[in-house]
Protein backbone atom coordinates (compact mmCIF):
# COMPACT_ATOMS: atom_id res chain seq x y z
CA UNK A 1 0.00 0.00 0.00
CA UNK A 2 2.90 2.06 0.85
CA UNK A 3 4.29 1.09 -2.44
CA UNK A 4 1.50 3.01 -4.62
CA UNK A 5 1.60 5.79 -2.35
CA UNK A 6 4.67 6.57 -3.02
CA UNK A 7 4.42 6.20 -6.75
CA UNK A 8 1.46 8.75 -6.61
CA UNK A 9 2.88 11.06 -4.34
CA UNK A 10 5.61 11.06 -7.11
CA UNK A 11 3.41 11.74 -10.01
CA UNK A 12 0.64 13.59 -8.86
CA UNK A 13 1.87 16.72 -11.04
CA UNK A 14 2.01 14.75 -14.07
CA UNK A 15 -1.17 15.57 -16.65
CA UNK A 16 -2.51 11.97 -17.63
CA UNK A 17 -1.07 10.14 -20.83
CA UNK A 18 -3.66 11.77 -23.30
CA UNK A 19 -2.71 15.01 -22.89
CA UNK A 20 0.55 14.59 -24.67
CA UNK A 21 -1.11 14.84 -28.07
CA UNK A 22 -3.87 17.54 -26.85
CA UNK A 23 -0.36 19.32 -26.13
CA UNK A 24 1.01 18.85 -29.51
CA UNK A 25 -1.87 19.72 -31.27
CA UNK A 26 -1.49 23.53 -29.30
CA UNK A 27 2.28 23.32 -29.93
CA UNK A 28 2.67 23.17 -33.80
CA UNK A 29 -0.33 25.33 -35.37
CA UNK A 30 0.90 27.54 -32.26
CA UNK A 31 4.73 27.59 -33.25
CA UNK A 32 3.76 28.00 -37.59
CA UNK A 33 2.03 30.97 -35.93
CA UNK A 34 4.37 32.64 -33.68
CA UNK A 35 6.77 32.02 -36.35
CA UNK A 36 4.55 33.52 -38.99
CA UNK A 37 4.16 36.73 -37.12
CA UNK A 38 7.84 37.01 -36.16
CA UNK A 39 9.30 37.10 -39.33
CA UNK A 40 6.40 37.96 -41.88
CA UNK A 41 4.68 40.11 -39.45
CA UNK A 42 1.36 38.24 -39.87
CA UNK A 43 -1.35 39.03 -37.64
CA UNK A 44 -5.15 37.92 -37.18
CA UNK A 45 -6.99 40.76 -37.89
CA UNK A 46 -9.54 40.69 -34.60
CA UNK A 47 -6.31 40.13 -32.65
CA UNK A 48 -5.15 43.59 -33.28
CA UNK A 49 -6.70 45.97 -30.76
CA UNK A 50 -6.08 49.93 -30.14
CA UNK A 51 -5.12 50.60 -26.80
CA UNK A 52 -5.58 53.61 -25.19
CA UNK A 53 -2.98 53.89 -22.33
CA UNK A 54 -3.03 57.65 -21.48
CA UNK A 55 -5.10 60.36 -23.13
CA UNK A 56 -3.20 61.76 -25.77
CA UNK A 57 -4.39 63.90 -28.03
CA UNK A 58 -2.83 66.61 -30.95
CA UNK A 59 -4.74 69.28 -32.28
CA UNK A 60 -4.61 68.75 -36.55
CA UNK A 61 -6.36 72.01 -37.80
CA UNK A 62 -9.75 72.48 -36.61
CA UNK A 63 -9.61 68.89 -35.03
CA UNK A 64 -8.45 67.03 -31.95
CA UNK A 65 -7.21 63.49 -32.66
CA UNK A 66 -7.00 61.10 -29.62
CA UNK A 67 -3.86 59.25 -29.77
CA UNK A 68 -3.68 55.47 -29.31
CA UNK A 69 -1.24 52.26 -29.38
CA UNK A 70 -2.50 49.65 -31.93
CA UNK A 71 -1.46 46.18 -30.32
CA UNK A 72 -0.80 43.15 -32.26
CA UNK A 73 -1.51 39.99 -29.93
CA UNK A 74 -1.32 37.38 -32.43
CA UNK A 75 2.51 36.94 -30.93
CA UNK A 76 1.26 36.89 -27.52
CA UNK A 77 -1.00 33.97 -28.20
CA UNK A 78 1.23 32.14 -30.34
CA UNK A 79 3.42 32.17 -27.33
CA UNK A 80 0.79 31.49 -24.57
CA UNK A 81 0.29 28.13 -27.43
CA UNK A 82 3.55 27.18 -27.35
CA UNK A 83 4.01 27.38 -23.69
CA UNK A 84 1.00 25.23 -23.04
CA UNK A 85 1.40 22.78 -25.49
CA UNK A 86 5.45 22.31 -25.00
CA UNK A 87 3.74 21.80 -20.82
CA UNK A 88 1.51 19.40 -21.95
CA UNK A 89 4.11 17.58 -23.73
CA UNK A 90 7.16 17.57 -21.62
CA UNK A 91 4.54 16.96 -17.92
CA UNK A 92 2.04 13.81 -19.04
CA UNK A 93 2.54 10.82 -17.76
CA UNK A 94 4.14 7.81 -19.45
CA UNK A 95 1.98 4.65 -20.16
CA UNK A 96 3.94 3.33 -17.53
CA UNK A 97 5.45 5.42 -15.15
CA UNK A 98 7.32 4.17 -12.53
CA UNK A 99 10.55 5.48 -10.48
CA UNK A 100 12.89 4.69 -13.45
CA UNK A 101 10.90 6.83 -15.49
CA UNK A 102 11.15 9.84 -12.94
CA UNK A 103 14.53 8.86 -12.48
CA UNK A 104 15.25 10.13 -15.97
CA UNK A 105 11.94 12.88 -15.51
CA UNK A 106 14.28 14.31 -13.06
CA UNK A 107 17.71 14.16 -14.86
CA UNK A 108 16.62 15.55 -18.60
CA UNK A 109 15.02 17.96 -16.29
CA UNK A 110 17.95 18.90 -14.45
CA UNK A 111 20.42 18.96 -17.61
CA UNK A 112 17.70 21.14 -19.27
CA UNK A 113 18.10 23.98 -16.88
CA UNK A 114 22.36 23.51 -17.62
CA UNK A 115 21.71 23.65 -20.95
CA UNK A 116 19.29 26.49 -21.10
CA UNK A 117 21.52 28.58 -18.60
CA UNK A 118 25.04 27.83 -20.58
CA UNK A 119 22.88 29.25 -23.76
CA UNK A 120 22.04 32.33 -22.35
CA UNK A 121 25.31 33.01 -20.68
CA UNK A 122 26.91 32.56 -24.14
CA UNK A 123 24.25 34.81 -25.79
CA UNK A 124 25.13 37.48 -22.67
CA UNK A 125 28.34 37.59 -24.14
CA UNK A 126 27.81 37.51 -27.53
CA UNK A 127 24.71 38.75 -28.65
CA UNK A 128 23.89 42.55 -28.18
CA UNK A 129 20.86 45.08 -29.27
CA UNK A 130 17.61 44.07 -30.93
CA UNK A 131 18.77 40.65 -31.58
CA UNK A 132 19.45 40.21 -27.63
CA UNK A 133 15.29 40.53 -27.93
CA UNK A 134 14.90 37.54 -30.27
CA UNK A 135 17.53 35.47 -28.04
CA UNK A 136 15.61 35.61 -24.94
CA UNK A 137 12.49 35.33 -27.06
CA UNK A 138 13.42 31.58 -27.81
CA UNK A 139 15.00 31.34 -24.23
CA UNK A 140 11.63 31.30 -22.98
CA UNK A 141 10.83 28.14 -24.87
CA UNK A 142 14.63 26.51 -24.86
CA UNK A 143 14.18 24.54 -20.99
CA UNK A 144 10.78 22.85 -22.05
CA UNK A 145 11.92 22.00 -25.61
CA UNK A 146 15.67 20.67 -24.26
CA UNK A 147 13.93 18.72 -21.17
CA UNK A 148 11.28 16.93 -23.93
CA UNK A 149 14.27 16.25 -26.24
CA UNK A 150 16.75 14.39 -23.33
CA UNK A 151 13.67 12.78 -21.99
CA UNK A 152 12.63 11.09 -25.09
CA UNK A 153 16.45 10.43 -25.92
CA UNK A 154 16.90 8.79 -22.31
CA UNK A 155 13.51 6.94 -22.71
CA UNK A 156 14.77 5.38 -25.98
CA UNK A 157 18.59 4.62 -24.66
CA UNK A 158 17.00 3.24 -21.69
CA UNK A 159 14.44 1.07 -23.90
CA UNK A 160 16.97 -0.08 -26.36
CA UNK A 161 19.53 -0.90 -23.32
CA UNK A 162 16.66 -3.25 -22.12
CA UNK A 163 16.07 -5.07 -25.18
CA UNK A 164 19.50 -6.10 -25.35
CA UNK A 165 19.74 -7.86 -22.53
Amino acid sequence: MSNKLYIFMKTKWLFPHCYRLIGWIIFVPSTLLGLASMYANFNIRWLVVEILNEPRTIELGNSITHLADIQNLTDEIAAIGIIAGLLLIAFSKEKTEDEMISQLRLEALQWSVYVNYLILAIAILTVYDDAFLSVMIYNMFTVLLVFIIRFRWLLYRNSHQLLAL
